[in-house]
């Protein structure tokens, strides 16, 4: 049986990928930061495969080590990588603080390297696996206000063609999903204002789904002819 790790999955998109994984028959580790896992352990183990949940921050190298390691001595292989564990803390460039730069490059651009560059000895050693990062169309937009996420997506976009050139001779595939405006709790939190800019611009007129997120990802990383691409999903948006 294969075996998926999920990085920030414990809710939203991730939580919606481990979810999609398991209903296909795939265990799943679920990584988190600050919010436990229990209850979505119980709904994946429901679904007949196995589960479990490994705290790491994966913006350190050796806790992202540490978080593969889990997996490999529970499952003994790594099948699929999903790199979606990500952070914003939006400014303006003149007021933006350099501990909001770091924060969000180490985590949504260091953790994808982090967690890569620990899986994929062992997928090589299998001779196969899928890597997909979840980027962002913050990359193609450059929106104000948030360089420092628009640079860590950008980044993960260029790493992913980088990487998969490195791994294909193996036949391990490395790709990028860039979602648009997904309905999370990070989503949530932006301004009515925002919003309505949003649906402004989206030719579909509504906002996406994490499951919809989910079975592109689950699309992707078992679609074995496709390597170093980043595909979108933002209603229209780009």
């Amino acid at each position: 049986m294969k075996t998926a790790i999920i990085t920030g999955g414990a809710k939203g998109i991730g939580r919606a990928i481990a979810l999609k994984f398991a209903k296909e028959g795939v265990n799943i580790v679920v990584n988190y930061f600050s919010t436990e896992p229990a209850a979505l352990i119980s709904e994946i183990e429901a679904l007949g495969v196995e589960a479990i949940g490994v705290k790491a921050d994966v913006s350190k190298f050796d806790e992202a080590k540490a978080l593969v390691d889990a997996c490999m001595e529970r499952f003994g292989r790594v099948d699929y990588l999903v790199n979606n564990a990500g952070i914003t803390k939006d400014g303006l460039i003149m007021m933006m603080k350099e501990a909001d730069f770091d924060a969000v490059i180490d985590t949504n651009l260091k953790g994808t390297f982090n967690t890569m560059r620990h899986a994929s000895p062992i997928m090589l050693k299998q001779k196969s696996g899928a890597i997909v990062n979840i980027a962002s169309i913050a990359a193609f937009l450059c929106n104000a206000g948030q360089a420092n996420y628009t640079a860590s997506k950008a980044g993960v976009i260029g790493m992913t063609k980088s990487v998969a050139r490195e791994l294909g001779s193996r036949g391990i595939t490395v790709n990028a999903v860039a979602p648009g405006f997904i309905e999370t709790d990070m989503t949530d939190d932006l301004s009515d204002k925002i919003k309505e800019y949003v649906l402004q611009n989206v030719a579909l007129k509504r906002f996406g789904k994490a499951h919809e997120v989910a079975e592109l990802v689950y699309f992707v990383a078992n679609c074995g002819y496709m390597t170093g691409e980043t595909v979108t999903l933002d209603g229209g948006w780009t």
